[in-house]
Protein backbone atom coordinates (compact mmCIF):
# COMPACT_ATOMS: atom_id res chain seq x y z
CA UNK A 1 0.00 0.00 0.00
CA UNK A 2 1.40 3.62 -1.18
CA UNK A 3 1.71 6.05 1.87
CA UNK A 4 -1.04 8.63 2.41
CA UNK A 5 0.19 12.08 0.63
CA UNK A 6 -3.02 14.26 1.52
CA UNK A 7 -1.20 18.00 2.89
CA UNK A 8 -3.38 20.27 5.27
CA UNK A 9 -2.16 23.94 3.86
CA UNK A 10 -2.53 26.94 6.57
CA UNK A 11 -4.28 29.37 4.57
CA UNK A 12 -4.37 32.11 7.24
CA UNK A 13 -8.06 31.72 9.15
CA UNK A 14 -7.81 33.41 12.29
CA UNK A 15 -9.90 33.67 14.94
CA UNK A 16 -12.09 36.35 15.93
CA UNK A 17 -10.53 37.93 18.87
CA UNK A 18 -12.26 41.67 18.84
CA UNK A 19 -14.87 42.94 20.57
CA UNK A 20 -18.56 41.80 20.66
CA UNK A 21 -20.75 45.12 20.69
CA UNK A 22 -23.92 43.00 21.01
CA UNK A 23 -27.71 43.65 20.27
CA UNK A 24 -27.60 47.22 20.60
CA UNK A 25 -24.96 48.37 18.33
CA UNK A 26 -26.72 45.38 15.71
CA UNK A 27 -29.59 46.63 15.94
CA UNK A 28 -28.13 50.57 15.14
CA UNK A 29 -26.29 49.36 12.42
CA UNK A 30 -29.54 47.88 10.63
CA UNK A 31 -31.54 51.01 11.55
CA UNK A 32 -28.25 53.11 9.94
CA UNK A 33 -28.04 51.09 7.30
CA UNK A 34 -31.99 51.16 6.35
CA UNK A 35 -31.48 55.23 6.28
CA UNK A 36 -28.63 54.70 3.86
CA UNK A 37 -31.06 52.42 1.55
CA UNK A 38 -33.81 54.98 2.11
CA UNK A 39 -31.84 57.60 0.25
CA UNK A 40 -29.60 55.20 -2.16
CA UNK A 41 -26.24 56.08 -0.13
CA UNK A 42 -24.10 53.13 -0.83
CA UNK A 43 -25.81 51.52 -3.55
CA UNK A 44 -25.41 52.51 -7.46
CA UNK A 45 -26.59 55.61 -9.11
CA UNK A 46 -29.31 54.45 -10.03
CA UNK A 47 -30.77 53.80 -6.34
CA UNK A 48 -29.90 57.38 -5.74
CA UNK A 49 -32.48 58.63 -8.76
CA UNK A 50 -35.96 58.59 -7.44
CA UNK A 51 -34.78 59.14 -3.48
CA UNK A 52 -32.81 62.28 -4.08
CA UNK A 53 -35.48 63.53 -7.00
CA UNK A 54 -38.34 63.69 -4.47
CA UNK A 55 -36.04 65.34 -1.68
CA UNK A 56 -34.80 67.61 -4.63
CA UNK A 57 -38.79 68.58 -5.51
CA UNK A 58 -39.94 69.46 -1.96
CA UNK A 59 -36.62 71.23 -1.61
CA UNK A 60 -37.19 73.70 -4.64
CA UNK A 61 -40.83 74.39 -3.52
CA UNK A 62 -39.63 75.43 0.20
CA UNK A 63 -36.99 77.51 -1.57
CA UNK A 64 -40.02 78.97 -4.19
CA UNK A 65 -42.32 79.62 -1.03
CA UNK A 66 -39.54 81.55 0.93
CA UNK A 67 -38.51 83.12 -1.95
CA UNK A 68 -41.96 84.80 -2.26
CA UNK A 69 -42.36 85.53 1.14
CA UNK A 70 -39.61 87.49 1.25
CA UNK A 71 -40.30 89.64 -1.73
CA UNK A 72 -44.10 90.03 -0.68
CA UNK A 73 -43.79 89.87 3.04
CA UNK A 74 -46.23 87.17 3.08
CA UNK A 75 -46.67 83.81 4.41
CA UNK A 76 -48.04 81.77 1.32
CA UNK A 77 -48.10 78.59 3.28
CA UNK A 78 -47.42 77.95 7.15
CA UNK A 79 -44.94 74.44 7.81
CA UNK A 80 -48.10 72.32 8.38
CA UNK A 81 -49.82 72.96 5.36
CA UNK A 82 -46.53 72.22 3.21
CA UNK A 83 -46.82 68.90 4.93
CA UNK A 84 -49.89 68.36 3.75
CA UNK A 85 -49.20 70.20 -0.03
CA UNK A 86 -46.37 67.20 0.07
CA UNK A 87 -48.28 64.13 1.31
CA UNK A 88 -48.61 62.94 -2.51
CA UNK A 89 -45.16 62.79 -2.73
CA UNK A 90 -44.99 61.30 0.49
CA UNK A 91 -46.87 58.63 -0.83
CA UNK A 92 -44.92 57.00 -3.88
CA UNK A 93 -41.74 57.84 -1.39
CA UNK A 94 -43.27 55.16 0.38
CA UNK A 95 -44.01 52.90 -2.02
CA UNK A 96 -40.65 52.99 -3.26
CA UNK A 97 -38.41 52.89 -0.11
CA UNK A 98 -40.24 50.92 1.74
CA UNK A 99 -40.22 47.34 -0.68
CA UNK A 100 -36.11 48.17 -1.08
CA UNK A 101 -36.21 47.80 2.92
CA UNK A 102 -37.97 44.98 3.75
CA UNK A 103 -39.10 43.02 0.47
CA UNK A 104 -35.63 42.61 -0.57
CA UNK A 105 -34.52 40.77 2.22
CA UNK A 106 -37.84 38.46 1.67
CA UNK A 107 -36.87 37.77 -1.74
CA UNK A 108 -33.42 36.73 -1.11
CA UNK A 109 -33.97 34.87 1.72
CA UNK A 110 -31.34 36.67 3.53
CA UNK A 111 -33.39 36.83 6.99
CA UNK A 112 -31.70 33.68 8.45
CA UNK A 113 -28.91 35.69 8.40
CA UNK A 114 -30.50 38.48 10.23
CA UNK A 115 -32.21 36.57 13.12
CA UNK A 116 -29.18 34.75 14.13
CA UNK A 117 -28.16 36.11 17.60
CA UNK A 118 -27.92 38.17 18.86
CA UNK A 119 -30.93 40.11 16.40
CA UNK A 120 -34.01 39.14 18.15
CA UNK A 121 -36.50 39.23 14.90
CA UNK A 122 -38.68 42.33 16.73
CA UNK A 123 -35.04 44.03 16.04
CA UNK A 124 -35.36 43.89 12.51
CA UNK A 125 -38.76 45.37 11.98
CA UNK A 126 -38.67 48.11 14.67
CA UNK A 127 -34.91 49.08 12.88
CA UNK A 128 -36.44 49.26 9.39
CA UNK A 129 -39.73 50.82 10.56
CA UNK A 130 -37.40 53.51 12.49
CA UNK A 131 -35.18 54.14 9.01
CA UNK A 132 -38.34 54.53 6.92
CA UNK A 133 -39.70 56.66 9.73
CA UNK A 134 -36.40 59.00 10.05
CA UNK A 135 -36.45 59.13 6.01
CA UNK A 136 -40.02 60.41 6.01
CA UNK A 137 -39.66 62.63 8.67
CA UNK A 138 -36.58 64.00 7.28
CA UNK A 139 -38.07 64.44 3.16
CA UNK A 140 -40.69 66.75 5.14
CA UNK A 141 -38.55 68.00 8.03
CA UNK A 142 -35.57 69.29 5.66
CA UNK A 143 -37.59 71.85 3.46
CA UNK A 144 -39.28 73.56 6.55
CA UNK A 145 -35.91 74.24 7.94
CA UNK A 146 -35.26 75.64 4.65
CA UNK A 147 -38.65 78.19 4.97
CA UNK A 148 -37.41 78.77 8.39
CA UNK A 149 -34.06 79.64 7.66
CA UNK A 150 -35.11 81.97 5.11
CA UNK A 151 -38.27 83.86 7.18
CA UNK A 152 -35.49 83.89 10.18
CA UNK A 153 -33.24 86.09 8.21
CA UNK A 154 -36.01 88.62 6.98
CA UNK A 155 -38.02 89.20 9.63
CA UNK A 156 -38.35 92.70 10.77
CA UNK A 157 -38.72 91.74 14.06
CA UNK A 158 -35.19 90.77 14.99
CA UNK A 159 -35.21 88.21 17.64
CA UNK A 160 -38.78 88.38 18.88
CA UNK A 161 -39.46 87.71 14.96
CA UNK A 162 -37.25 84.54 14.89
CA UNK A 163 -38.78 83.28 18.29
CA UNK A 164 -42.08 83.76 16.74
CA UNK A 165 -41.18 81.73 13.54
CA UNK A 166 -39.71 78.95 15.77
CA UNK A 167 -43.00 78.60 17.12
CA UNK A 168 -44.75 77.73 14.34
CA UNK A 169 -42.08 75.78 13.08
CA UNK A 170 -42.14 73.45 16.37
CA UNK A 171 -45.72 72.21 15.53
CA UNK A 172 -45.15 71.51 11.67
CA UNK A 173 -41.92 69.70 12.52
CA UNK A 174 -43.97 67.60 15.07
CA UNK A 175 -47.21 67.30 12.39
CA UNK A 176 -44.27 65.78 9.67
CA UNK A 177 -43.44 63.27 12.49
CA UNK A 178 -47.14 62.59 12.03
CA UNK A 179 -46.90 61.99 8.76
CA UNK A 180 -43.98 59.86 8.82
CA UNK A 181 -45.16 57.43 11.96
CA UNK A 182 -48.57 56.32 10.40
CA UNK A 183 -46.93 56.34 6.30
CA UNK A 184 -44.17 54.54 7.38
CA UNK A 185 -46.49 51.64 9.70
CA UNK A 186 -48.64 51.11 6.98
CA UNK A 187 -46.66 51.20 4.57
CA UNK A 188 -44.04 48.84 5.75
CA UNK A 189 -46.39 45.95 7.01
CA UNK A 190 -47.51 46.42 3.57
CA UNK A 191 -44.23 45.72 2.03
CA UNK A 192 -43.81 43.21 4.67
CA UNK A 193 -46.28 40.53 3.50
CA UNK A 194 -44.51 39.72 -0.15
CA UNK A 195 -41.09 39.66 -1.70
CA UNK A 196 -42.11 40.83 -4.86
CA UNK A 197 -41.66 44.88 -4.78
CA UNK A 198 -43.93 45.76 -7.36
CA UNK A 199 -46.23 43.60 -5.86
CA UNK A 200 -45.64 45.77 -2.55
CA UNK A 201 -45.77 48.99 -4.40
CA UNK A 202 -48.63 48.34 -5.99
CA UNK A 203 -50.25 47.73 -2.68
CA UNK A 204 -48.66 50.61 -1.15
CA UNK A 205 -50.08 53.22 -3.65
CA UNK A 206 -53.73 51.29 -3.85
CA UNK A 207 -54.46 51.42 0.45
CA UNK A 208 -53.68 55.54 0.35
CA UNK A 209 -55.03 56.67 -2.98
CA UNK A 210 -58.00 53.93 -3.40
CA UNK A 211 -59.41 54.96 0.22
CA UNK A 212 -59.78 58.66 -1.16
CA UNK A 213 -63.00 58.17 -2.73
CA UNK A 214 -64.49 56.18 0.89
CA UNK A 215 -64.14 59.96 2.11
CA UNK A 216 -65.62 61.65 -0.49
CA UNK A 217 -69.01 59.53 -0.14
CA UNK A 218 -69.15 59.73 3.36
CA UNK A 219 -68.62 63.23 3.51
CA UNK A 220 -71.83 63.64 1.31
CA UNK A 221 -74.59 61.61 3.18
CA UNK A 222 -77.41 62.92 4.71
CA UNK A 223 -75.77 62.33 7.96
CA UNK A 224 -74.39 65.20 9.66
CA UNK A 225 -71.96 62.98 12.00
CA UNK A 226 -71.41 60.54 9.15
CA UNK A 227 -69.63 63.64 7.55
CA UNK A 228 -67.78 64.91 10.39
CA UNK A 229 -66.59 61.03 10.85
CA UNK A 230 -65.34 60.63 7.34
CA UNK A 231 -62.21 61.19 7.42
CA UNK A 232 -61.80 57.67 9.02
CA UNK A 233 -62.20 56.65 6.21
CA UNK A 234 -58.41 56.92 4.59
CA UNK A 235 -55.01 57.36 6.50
CA UNK A 236 -54.52 60.54 4.37
CA UNK A 237 -57.20 62.50 5.65
CA UNK A 238 -56.92 60.98 9.14
CA UNK A 239 -53.77 62.71 9.47
CA UNK A 240 -55.29 65.72 8.46
CA UNK A 241 -58.07 65.11 10.79
CA UNK A 242 -55.76 64.79 13.74
CA UNK A 243 -53.58 68.01 12.11
CA UNK A 244 -56.96 70.27 12.21
CA UNK A 245 -57.97 69.33 15.65
CA UNK A 246 -54.61 69.98 17.12
CA UNK A 247 -52.65 72.10 15.38
CA UNK A 248 -56.34 74.30 14.49
CA UNK A 249 -55.30 77.58 12.95
CA UNK A 250 -51.99 76.61 11.92
CA UNK A 251 -53.24 74.32 9.26
CA UNK A 252 -56.52 75.94 8.26
CA UNK A 253 -56.05 79.79 9.07
CA UNK A 254 -59.78 81.97 9.36
CA UNK A 255 -60.91 79.58 12.19
CA UNK A 256 -62.57 76.89 10.05
CA UNK A 257 -60.09 74.15 11.31
CA UNK A 258 -63.00 72.35 13.17
CA UNK A 259 -65.69 72.57 11.30
CA UNK A 260 -65.06 69.28 9.14
CA UNK A 261 -64.62 67.08 12.12
CA UNK A 262 -67.12 68.73 14.56
CA UNK A 263 -66.21 67.20 18.06
CA UNK A 264 -64.80 63.66 17.20
CA UNK A 265 -61.19 65.69 17.17
CA UNK A 266 -60.28 63.02 20.33
CA UNK A 267 -61.37 60.34 18.48
CA UNK A 268 -59.52 60.83 15.29
CA UNK A 269 -56.64 61.40 17.82
CA UNK A 270 -58.00 58.16 19.71
CA UNK A 271 -57.93 56.01 15.80
CA UNK A 272 -54.80 57.42 14.68
CA UNK A 273 -52.83 56.06 17.74
CA UNK A 274 -54.76 52.55 17.42
CA UNK A 275 -53.55 52.19 13.76
CA UNK A 276 -50.22 53.33 14.18
CA UNK A 277 -50.01 49.99 17.71
CA UNK A 278 -51.98 47.90 15.31
CA UNK A 279 -49.75 47.86 12.45
CA UNK A 280 -46.77 48.05 14.25
CA UNK A 281 -47.74 44.51 16.25
CA UNK A 282 -48.92 43.26 13.17
CA UNK A 283 -46.00 43.82 11.83
CA UNK A 284 -43.89 42.57 14.41
CA UNK A 285 -46.39 39.33 14.30
CA UNK A 286 -45.53 38.85 10.92
CA UNK A 287 -41.26 38.40 11.37
CA UNK A 288 -42.29 36.02 14.03
CA UNK A 289 -44.09 33.93 11.61
CA UNK A 290 -41.61 34.45 8.60
CA UNK A 291 -39.11 33.33 11.16
CA UNK A 292 -40.53 30.51 12.26
CA UNK A 293 -40.37 29.16 8.68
Amino acid sequence: MSEPTGVIHDIGYQRYTGPRLGRRHVFGALYLHGLRTAFGLGRSAKAKIFPWLVMGIVLIVAAGLTAVRTQTGQVVMTYAQFADAMSWLVIFFVAVVGPELVSRDLHSGVLPLYFSRPLPRGDYALAKLGSLVTALWLLLGAPQLVMFLGAAFTTDNGMRGVWDELLDLLPGLLYAALWAVVFASVGLLIASLTGKRAFAAGGIVAVFLMTAPIVGILSIMPSRTVNELAMLGSPTALIHAVGQYTLGDLLIPGGQSGEQIGGFGPVYVAVAVLLVAGCVALLLLRYRKVAAR
